[in-house]
């Protein structure tokens, strides 16, 4: 049970690589808000990290990606970075926990290296967690803020898209990876911790063993002479 664990953490890890590349790719962290005079969908509006995608009523999906980086509001050029960031933490992250699992031939048998190794992916996971979740909630509070600013037209409002809810869910896919990495780590430092504690023991024991020295009990020298008499 304690082995299936960590790889229920290594499939959590895949899910979570596939999350984060999905939701760095999607175009769909802002789409158009269908309120007010913007009632009749005549034509919908999608704007990723890379790109924008319009879609006219019967005519397929047109993509375009942005000219300038600096055309982009801040919370979009900083989810652009921080969700490659999130990308490379978690392949990183994942090549160090298949190093430090039980069953792992890396290592070979040094299990204080392995626990070491698992201690440090489940940091890699944790800190993927957080450079997803910044840029996707401050995108999904940008969004919210807007939607609800009287002095914005209906037109340029937006909602919240599907990538910035698979980007919730993967990053509780990364934080529930870390947690349970850390808690085989200290499970399986406890386990060793033991193993030491057990080892000294046995040799003090066998020690006092060696060095204590076996003396013959003698006869006191009036039973003697009771016998001589």
């Amino acid at each position: 049970m304690k082995a299936k664990l960590e790889i229920v953490a290594l499939v959590l890890g895949f899910l979570g690589l596939f999350g984060t590349i999905t939701v760095t790719a999607l175009p769909t962290w802002k789409v158009s808000a269908f309120i007010g005079a913007n009632l009749i969908i005549m034509e919908e509006l999608w704007e990723g990290l890379w790109m924008t995608c319009y879609r006219h009523i019967d005519i397929k999906m047109q993509c375009k990606v942005y000219d300038s980086l600096l055309v982009l509001p801040v919370e979009l050029q900083a989810a652009r970075g921080l969700m490659c960031v999130s990308i490379a933490l978690v392949f990183i992250a994942l090549i160090v926990t298949a190093c430090g699992i039980k069953r792992s031939y890396c290592c070979g048998d040094n299990m204080k290296s392995k626990n070491i190794t698992l201690a440090f992916g489940g940091c890699l996971y944790l800190l993927s967690f957080l450079t997803t979740l910044i840029p996707v909630s401050w995108v999904g509070h940008s969004i919210i803020k807007q939607f609800y600013n009287p002095t914005l037209l209906d037109a340029q409002k937006r909602e919240l898209g599907q990538a910035i809810f698979i980007g919730w869910g993967t990053s509780g896919v990364l934080l529930a990876t870390g947690i349970i990495l850390l808690f085989r780590y200290s499970k399986r430092r406890t386990k060793e911790e033991d193993h030491y504690i057990d080892a000294y023991l046995m040799e003090e024991k066998s020690a006092a063993k060696d060095d204590s020295v076996y003396l013959a009990k003698a006869g006191s020298s009036f039973h003697k002479f009771q016998e001589y008499v």
